[in-house]
């Protein structure tokens, strides 16, 4: 394992509305387990120096649970989106120099083979950041990947924000992230939130980084990126599980 690994960052602080409960998204089970166990287990799996754990709402139901854990938590205050989250964790990125691997709270199926393979494909090509993508034959909802004839990362649209032509497109960002700690401290300041949602975008760190420090790992089995905002897909991947 890359020694640069230090820091993993778990987005854990949404409620999940359309989960229609009144517990966080994140302690929905799994085959038996709450999702975010899944994703911490694959973190750990990583074997980093540090794992963060992003909570906002009932934030303490996730601190109790998991307070046996060596992990350390960060409240998300104003849940603005996914700059706003890593924004609280700013004082701890601070402190690293090298990688932060984010990872979504709600997307357990993630493999530790996988992540491995795209740390791998990151450091080969000294990128600042990186992203894993996936094709998929509806992409509605997802940010879509807006690449230039060198097949290198120019930025991603937001659904809402994304242009009849630009949604046409099948190549979609997963939320998986590894991003130079001082690469991400320096630009999680000057993102602005002058878009559809008037949200904090984690994905408008791409637009202050070159084409050429930039790369994209394609996930091979979707399954692995699909993120879980209702019963019915929490069924649904009980299933495939």
């Amino acid at each position: 394992m890359n020694d640069k690994m230090n820091m993993v960052i778990i987005l854990a602080a949404g409620k999940g509305t359309r989960m229609n409960s009144e517990i966080p998204k994140v302690l929905h089970t799994l085959n038996n387990k709450t999702l975010l166990e899944h994703v911490i287990d694959t973190a750990k799996s990583l074997n980093p120096q540090q794992i963060i754990v992003v909570v906002g709402y009932k934030k303490n139901l996730i601190i109790e649970k998991f307070k046996s854990e060596d992990l350390i938590f960060v409240e998300q205050e104003t849940q603005q989106g996914t700059a706003d989250a890593i924004k609280y964790c700013l004082p701890e990125t601070k402190r690293f120099n090298g990688n932060v691997l984010i990872l979504s709270g709600d997307v357990p199926l993630i493999k530790p083979e996988t992540l491995k393979e795209f740390i791998k494909i990151h450091d080969s090509n000294n990128a600042y950041a990186s992203l894993i993508s996936a094709k998929i034959d509806d992409p509605t909802g997802y940010g879509r990947i807006i690449k230039n004839n060198y097949n290198q990362l120019i930025k991603i649209v937001e659904h809402k924000d994304a242009s009849d032509k630009q949604k046409e497109l099948k190549e979609i960002n997963s939320g998986i992230y590894i991003i130079d700690s001082q690469t991400l401290n320096q630009i999680i300041p000057l993102i602005d939130n002058k878009n559809a949602q008037s949200e904090y975008y984690l994905t408008d760190i791409f637009n202050f980084i070159d084409e050429k420090d930039t790369s994209i790992f394609r996930v091979k089995n979707n399954n692995e990126i699909s993120g879980i905002n209702t019963v019915v897909q929490l069924s649904n991947m009980e299933k495939k599980y």
